[in-house]
């Protein structure tokens, strides 16, 4: 049986989080509702797409999107407890039809355009989706194309939607079914449960098989609440994340939070810093949360161009780890400092809070919120040269999750007296907070090499403008740092490397012994540098030497 249709956290655990406020009878719907009453000419998004120029919706055209949308869904026999996919670039619709599958108790699955058919069509198929919507052509990949040949190799899928400017055989056009025809019905708004499963998001594997991540309407608002709540998020608030919209941090904080508060989200479909910053300056962006590769590369067209974001007063990092360098940039650039966080797709966060310890600048990823736990395991005392394990227990954490090819279902709240194993190491920031350490399986050595450290004491290094430290076998049963470099205007030596360290006082046994100069990092679409395959490629190199 599918367990979406029957998963439910217990009474106990319900009832728990409730008396503490930290999850709710209401939902995000209830939100846009309140807005759409109070505000219903506010701007509630702002977009800029390719080839359609700027499109702003008020809250009142909002909801009424999402109205529709779900209407059209319910016209397509989507029923609560359905699947409905959507593997879409940060277009408009994208929030409007998440909120649609709520509508209906169905149950939305965004799935990011990176994954390509294999993966997709094992994730339609793991979920039965009964409805996928594609965009019909992006990045130069022929997303339409690709779901229609495995549509007859999926039997739970009954109708194909294609976002785009052609559709073939087979195909509904978005755009003519969900937003130009008029669709009446829909069911009692009583089908809208927030304790159930309203919310599917793929991990992306970069440390072992995809997962899919069992969330509700609750466990999403114990993601963002806290988050808006600290940062003074309102109906003044532009709030911009170029993260995927189909991702955890897009979703969560790009959409779901400025629906919360009443602000106004701001989105841009492609990722080019150069055109993106007029319109985030025409559109008067004040908070942003952005991955650190993003929000380098926006700093360096802002000098390039001399281009300024004068209303900008709240920056967020995170999604991997932040560059030691990256914090002074962003000070000299934007005046203010730069805030952090640490999350999962499987949810759990923390964040610093602006303006506190500035002088752990770097050397936190901050604090949880109230009524969200931490705890660091090791045999061992816990510091910095030997951080722990990280555990968390949070409501923002989800119900389960399931195994995408396995088939592997892990209720949360079954295992540890509901700790999750996070995978992360960290240690005590000595204000109640973390400071992270990277993940387990990227520690290098006996004696545990301080990976974010010495990566951020490389980025300083002139000749380099990128680079991951990862592990290779030292031939007699033991591991050693390999720099994997991505040189700057000239190429690094691994004696000028290993000086520059020594220099900043490193210890010896912190300092690469090997180096190898790539083209570009390979990443994930969050930013985060695949490690494993690093790995792969050096055992590889080493074999042939």
């Amino acid at each position: 049986m599918n367990p979406i249709t029957t998963l439910r956290p217990s009474d106990t655990i319900a009832e728990k989080y409730r008396k503490e406020e930290l999850w709710r009878a209401g939902t995000i719907l209830d939100d846009l509702a309140r807005w759409r009453a109070e505000t219903p000419d506010a701007p509630a998004l702002l977009v800029s797409e390719a080839g359609r120029g700027l499109i702003q919706l008020s809250y009142s055209q909002y909801a009424d999107h999402v109205d529709r949308f779900a209407a059209a869904l319910h016209a397509l026999g989507v029923r609560s407890g359905q699947v409905v996919a959507m593997q879409l670039p940060n277009r408009w619709q994208v929030g409007p039809l998440v909120l649609a599958c709520a509508r209906l108790g169905a149950v939305a699955a965004p799935i990011m355009c990176a994954f390509r058919p294999r993966e997709l069509e094992r994730m339609l198929r793991r979920l039965d989706a009964v409805v996928c919507v594609t965009i019909d052509r992006w990045d130069d990949f022929e997303h339409a194309a690709a779901l229609a040949e495995m549509a007859p190799r999926l039997p739970e899928l009954r109708h194909r939607v294609v976002l785009g400017e052609r559709t073939s055989e087979g195909e509904l056009d978005f755009r003519d079914y969900f937003e130009d025809t008029e669709h009446s019905t829909l069911p009692d708004p009583s089908v809208v449960d927030p304790d159930r499963v309203s919310l599917v998001l793929f991990t992306s594997g970069t440390s072992g098989e995809p997962k899919a991540v069992l969330h509700t309407l609750n466990t999403s608002y114990a993601w963002y609440a806290p988050v808006a709540a600290a940062d003074g998020i309102g109906p003044g608030s532009r709030v911009y994340s170029p993260n995927a919209a189909t991702h955890i941090v897009g979703l969560s904080m790009g959409i779901f939070m400025p629906l919360h508060r009443g602000a106004c989200a701001v989105m841009t479909d492609i990722w080019e810093p150069e055109a993106v910053i007029p319109f985030l300056a025409e559109a008067g962006v004040s908070w942003m949360v952005i991955v650190p590769v993003f929000l380098s590369s926006l700093i360096d067209a802002m000098e390039r161009t001399s281009l300024r974001l004068p209303t900008v007063r709240l920056i967020r990092a995170g999604g991997t780890t932040v560059p030691q360098p990256l914090f002074r940039r962003v000070t000299e650039t934007f005046g203010i400092p730069l805030d952090v966080g640490w999350g999962m797709t499987e949810g759990a966060n923390t964040f610093t809070r602006s303006g506190e310890h500035p002088d752990l600048a770097g050397r936190t990823v901050g604090r949880c919120a109230p009524g969200h736990e931490i705890d660091l395991r090791a045999d061992h005392p816990i510091s910095d040269d030997q951080p722990g394990r990280l555990f968390v227990r949070s409501p923002s954490l989800c119900l389960a999750t399931w195994g995408r090819d396995d088939g592997r279902l892990t209720v949360l709240a079954e295992h540890d007296d509901g700790w999750y194993d996070t995978g992360d190491l960290a240690a005590p920031d000595g204000h109640g907070g973390i400071r992270l350490h990277g993940r387990a399986e990227d520690r290098i050595g006996v004696i545990m090499i301080p990976v974010s450290d010495v990566e951020s004491a490389l980025l300083d290094h002139p000749d380099v403008r990128d680079v991951a430290l990862v592990g290779y076998p030292d031939g007699h049963g033991g591991e050693l740092a390999c720099a994997v470099v991505v040189a700057g205007e000239r190429t690094p030596t691994l004696e000028g490397l290993r000086d520059w360290l020594g220099g900043l006082g490193m210890s010896e046994w912190c300092l690469p012994s090997r180096l190898e100069i790539l083209p570009a990092l390979p990443r994930n679409e969050i930013g985060k540098v695949r490690k494993n395959q690093l790995r792969v490629q050096l055992q590889l190199r080493s074999a042939d030497h």
